[in-house]
């Protein structure tokens, strides 16, 4: 019984966060559009602030760097 509900509670907060973050990206849409000029400038600077700190995705996988594991 303990399972099904932690599945249950695991299943609902993956649905709170999916709606939340359409909810962010519509209105970071809404933004963009709104102030063009200044949204490219915080994202610009946001880009160069993952370089920096080495988040900067290399591929859709997460990796962040270039070398690959698999071809030592």
């Amino acid at each position: 019984m303990k399972n099904k509900q932690r599945v249950k509670s695991a299943a609902d907060q993956a649905v709170r966060q999916r709606n939340y973050r359409r909810a962010r990206e519509r209105a970071l849409t809404r933004l963009a559009n709104t102030y063009p000029d200044l949204y490219r400038s915080y994202l610009e600077e946001e880009k160069i602030a993952d370089v920096k700190m080495g988040k900067k995705w290399l591929d859709i996988d997460g990796n962040t760097s270039l070398i690959n594991s698999g071809t030592r």
